[in-house]
Order: C-alpha cells, then sequence, then structure tokens
C-alpha cells in the first residue's frame, strides 16, 4: 500500500515539474523552490531589458552593428531593417562657400538634390540658386553621392547668390543709363567693331603682352588670369575666375573690382573683324546694357569657357 502512495506521489510530482513548477513532498521544499524560481526569472526579465536597451546605439564599427536611414542621418543606428553599416554609407567632406568651410557629414547614398537643400540650412543660398563643383558642375540633382564618387576628406565648392545679393543688382537704372542703352540699342546691327566707342580702342592695335588667340580651338580656362587685353578706357585688365569665392575679379592698374558671378545678368561676345583670333566681350553687370563693362582682345579659344563659367554651365578642369 506504502508502495502505491510512494509511486502515485512521483508520478503527481513529474506532472508537476513537467508544468514547469517546482516539485517536493515537503511543502517547506516546494515554498522554497517556488522562491527560487521567481528570482530566476526576475533575473531573465532583467537581462531581457538590458538586452532591449543595448539593442540602440551610436555605430561604432561596422562589425559592430548596422544602421537604418533616418538613424544614419542622426548618428545612430539599430541591428534591425538596415543592409549597409554605417561606415560605409556616411562620409565626411567639406563644402565651401564664400572663403567659409563647412564640415558635412552626409549619407553616401543620398541625392545631390537633398544635400543642396543640407547646404541651404547652413549658408542660407536659396536650392534654386547654388552650384555645386565637383570635377566639374555637377548636373543632375538625382545622382547620389556615391555616384559623383564623393569620398571623405573630398572638397565641394558651392557657388551662388543670396536672396539679399540678387535684390542688391536689382536697382532701377537711371534716367542717364536709360538713355546710354537707348543709345546702344540704335547702333545694335552694325558690328561692335565698326562702332565708333569700339573702334576707337581696337584702331590702338592688339597689346604686344596680348595672349595668343585661336579661332579654330575652344579651350577651358587656364589656370592663370586671362591678361594684356583692353578696357573701355584703353587701360589694361586681366580677368580672374576665383571660383571657390563664385566671383569674377576685373583687374586694371589702378584697382580690382570683386564682382559676384551670381549677380552677372548677361555675357555676349562678337569676333574683332578683320582679326577673328580675337573678340570684344561684355560683362553685363547690371540690369541694363548701359551697364557693361567692355574687354577688347579676348582670346576667340576662351570665349565660351568665360560664357559657360560666368552663367553656370561649367566646364570641366
Amino acid at each position: 500500500m506504502a508502495d502505491d502512495n510512494s509511486q502515485r506521489g512521483g508520478e503527481s510530482c513529474t506532472e508537476t515539474m513537467e508544468q514547469g513548477q517546482p516539485c517536493s513532498d515537503e511543502p517547506e521544499h516546494n515554498e522554497s523552490m517556488k522562491e527560487v524560481t521567481e528570482l530566476i526569472n526576475e533575473d531573465l526579465n532583467s537581462a531581457d531589458i538590458k538586452k532591449s536597451s543595448e539593442d540602440i546605439r551610436p555605430c561604432r564599427n561596422e562589425e559592430e552593428t548596422k544602421c537604418s536611414t533616418e538613424e544614419e542621418t542622426a548618428g545612430e543606428c539599430s541591428q534591425e531593417n538596415s543592409e549597409t553599416t554605417c561606415p560605409e554609407n556616411m562620409i565626411s567632406f567639406r563644402v565651401v562657400w564664400n572663403k567659409k568651410n563647412y564640415d558635412v557629414t552626409f549619407n553616401a547614398n543620398d541625392t545631390v538634390e537633398n544635400l543642396k537643400k543640407h547646404i541651404e540650412t547652413l549658408t542660407g543660398l536659396p536650392v534654386s540658386t547654388q552650384k555645386l563643383m565637383f570635377k566639374g558642375l555637377v548636373k543632375d540633382d538625382t545622382k547620389t553621392l556615391s555616384d559623383l564618387k564623393v569620398t571623405n576628406h573630398s572638397k565641394m565648392m558651392v557657388i551662388g547668390s543670396t536672396v539679399k545679393d540678387i535684390m542688391a543688382v536689382n536697382i532701377p537704372p537711371s534716367a542717364k543709363a536709360l538713355k546710354e542703352e537707348t543709345t546702344a540699342t540704335a547702333s545694335t546691327k552694325e558690328p561692335w567693331s565698326k562702332q565708333k566707342m569700339h573702334k576707337k580702342i581696337l584702331d590702338k592695335g592688339k597689346p604686344d603682352d596680348a595672349m595668343p588667340g585661336d579661332k579654330t580651338k575652344k579651350e577651358p580656362l587656364p589656370r592663370q588670369p586671362i591678361s594684356g587685353m583692353l578696357n573701355k578706357a584703353a587701360g589694361k585688365v586681366r580677368l580672374t575666375f576665383k571660383l571657390e569665392l563664385d566671383q569674377l575679379w576685373i583687374g586694371t592698374k589702378e584697382r580690382t573690382e570683386k564682382v559676384s558671378m551670381g549677380s552677372i545678368k548677361n555675357v555676349l561676345s562678337e569676333p574683332i573683324e578683320d582679326n577673328d583670333d580675337y573678340h570684344v566681350l561684355a560683362i553685363q553687370l547690371g540690369p541694363t546694357e548701359a551697364s557693361r563693362y567692355w574687354v577688347y582682345w579676348v582670346p576667340a579659344q576662351y570665349v565660351d569657357a568665360i560664357k559657360d563659367t560666368i552663367l553656370g554651365k561649367w566646364q570641366p578642369f
């Protein structure tokens, strides 16, 4: 009889243990085991919480964790929902505008358009006025930084004018300027080199230090200033393109005028008759033709590059 009771007790205990409960014939022993079980469960729950809190943390290396797109931008990462690691996606490079350097960290898979929006927050330059220079003009805003091969420590130039700068050149012309523009318009049918105001400069002849001209070629801007030319007063003039500043420097013996390229309204040219390896160039600095700055004996091979650079159609260098 005792053996039967013992057997039934053993079977009952086995069933209890299979259900995850402590089992003992002695009440005190059962209470002790129950307390141990509760402590173990509590410890496991605490470990789960700790593990969960450690799942999301800043990226440190490629092996440690991976980032989602939004978390990469914020500099934080999660081990879930990502296929690429932080160091592979995030690149740090320098943006230069108006003599100022901006250190930028951006996702290599993000677009030029989004980079321009970020630059606007840094500089105040509207996206619509920005021109990015990286191995030439960046023409496609849908390309990614990876497509452009921007890497860590790269340098990117930003060209553009703020709204304030643009408004400054939209001043209504004076009565005198309007009169001069009307006179110039009346004589537009005649070639520039035949017009009296230009002919008196051209008749002085080509300057001895003029750079060689070649109408059969189209070349990018030279690395040195374009010199050996004359202005409307028959004084020597040189053109220096400061791309990192978005400025054209018009230099004479007396002074150097630093002009924002974003403020220049137009650039026109005509070949010099009987000497078409050189051009007469008109740089329109204001809203009317009366504001044109005239340059004579410009080498023909650089004329297109000058126009494209000032007006935003960059040439690769």
